[in-house]
């Protein structure tokens, strides 16, 4: 396992509240030798962790602000060198000048996220963890922030490390019989390595599964409606947002531009967006109305083809098969039923085949709100969301992206495994990079430029 390299020994310091005014302002400051510093700004240092009243200072001895001074000596801390909060009125001119006076006593400014950055250079937290700070402060929705919650308090680092220390004992195995390569299938089998590996493979599928979902709950979704003019697009998008966001008329055509609005299903943020009627139309100003719709069809993580439950009810008629053949192969689709209630059919979902293709319907009434709750468990079920939890953790796609490159190589280690005789140095090969592939995630094989783009989105104070 590699060793993050130590923080830079500077002294950095920056404003840790948003801009704007507030009732409470900190300046923050972390390095080595803090004591000088601490003095020159509030007369004295504090005894540690205690909050403790002061007069700050400029460097003629005239008052800045008063407020409350904390000490937190190395490596007790959040960074794990020594820091001290300056804790003022939350004006924006006199924390520019704490923050100067801080500045004027050897301090720079700190950059994006990078007390954080030496929290985790220091040993702190780990990447993972580290990350998940900024999704706390990002978090869209009560779920996301409790999920990013429990990712700072290392239930995704126990899942990742559980899994590495699976995976190291059965490197130390393999490796062992390398030394012994005349007996390597014996030896294979006498450690059940092919079930081992079944259990290794099955417990990183439970939480693969577990990321997919926490990196939903971090970054939502975008479902696109679409289908002819007249079948109900606007009034279910108004059905979900419980609002009336989009205009509703009797005459085809009337959304031209795309309407979006966001809404929270089971704590998953989803940017529904209304799309004009997709049709052949001689209006210029209709046909980049459609030609939009499908520019968000391309931007889509699933689209809900809406249909009129009367036109449609033992088959899809032709102009909504041939919008299905257009979609993309791979984007999640979800069929609606509208006007389920002029249809006289109950409110029900199931699944049926369109062309040779398996796909979830929904019968629903967007102008009674019948049955809309089951196109949005349905959604959810289609994404793979459906089991987001309050014991959920959030990830990242580089996340996702790490455990699926690990679960590929477990797959290729399986088939050298089951192969006659076993390539014992290809199958080791393979528990390698599966992981180095999960070291990633929480940071023992990180890059420099990796750390850039992580800590370059904090927001400076963090």
């Amino acid at each position: 396992m590699s060793v993050p390299p130590s923080a830079s020994p500077d002294t950095i310091a920056a404003i840790a509240t948003p801009p704007g005014r507030g009732g409470v302002g900190i300046v923050r400051v972390s390095g080595a030798g803090l004591e000088p510093l601490i003095e020159g700004v509030a007369g004295r240092v504090p005894p540690p962790r205690v909050a403790t009243v002061a007069t700050f200072r400029d460097g003629a001895g005239a008052p800045l602000d008063q407020g409350l001074v904390l000490h937190f000596p190395a490596p007790a801390s959040y960074t794990g060198e020594a820091v001290v909060e300056f804790h003022g009125h939350g004006g924006p001119s006199v924390l520019r000048l704490v923050l100067g006076r801080c500045v004027e006593l050897g301090a720079r400014l700190a950059e994006p996220g990078e007390f954080t950055k030496r929290a985790y250079l220091n040993g702190k937290l780990d990447l993972a963890q580290a990350e998940s700070v900024a999704d706390l402060i990002d978090a869209a929705t009560a779920t996301a922030a409790r999920a990013a919650a429990r990712s700072l308090a290392g239930a995704f680092s126990r899942e990742v490390h559980a899994l590495v220390e699976s995976l190291t004992e059965l490197r130390m195995y393999t490796e062992a019989t390398l030394d012994f390569p005349e007996e390597d299938v014996e030896f294979l089998r006498a450690g059940d390595v092919e079930h081992r590996l079944a259990d290794l493979r099955a417990q990183l599928a439970q939480v693969l599964a577990h990321a997919r979902t926490g990196a939903l709950l971090r970054e939502g979704l975008t479902v696109v409606l679409v289908g002819e003019p007249n079948v109900g697009k606007s009034s279910l998008l108004n059905a979900l947002a419980r609002e009336e966001a989009a205009i509703v008329t009797p005459i085809p055509g009337t959304t031209r531009d795309p309407v979006e609005r966001v809404i929270e299903i089971a704590g998953i943020p989803l940017t529904i967006v209304d799309t004009a009627g997709l049709r052949d139309t001689d209006d210029a100003v209709e046909r980049i109305g459609i030609a939009r719709t499908w520019a968000a069809v391309e931007r889509a993580d699933l689209v809900v083809l809406i249909v009129d439950a009367r036109a449609a009810a033992h088959a899809l008629p032709a102009a909504e098969r041939a919008i299905l053949a257009r979609l993309p192969a791979a984007l999640p689709r979800v069929v609606v039923h509208n006007k389920a209630d002029l249809a006289a059919v109950a409110a029900h979902a199931d699944a049926r085949t369109d062309d040779g293709a398996i796909a979830r319907h929904v019968w629903l009434s967007a102008k009674t709100g019948d049955g809309v709750t089951l196109l949005e468990r349905e959604v959810l079920a289609v994404v793979g969301a459906d089991h987001a939890t309050e014991d959920a953790y959030l990830a990242r796609e580089r996340h996702v992206v790490a455990l699926r490159k690990a679960a590929d190589h477990l797959t290729a280690a399986a088939g050298h495994v089951a192969a006659v005789p076993p390539p014992i140095e290809l199958f080791a090969e393979e528990l390698r990079e599966a992981q180095q592939a999960l070291a990633a995630i929480t940071g023992e094989f990180s890059a420099d430029d990796l750390l850039g783009v992580i800590f370059g989105r904090f927001c400076i104070g963090k």
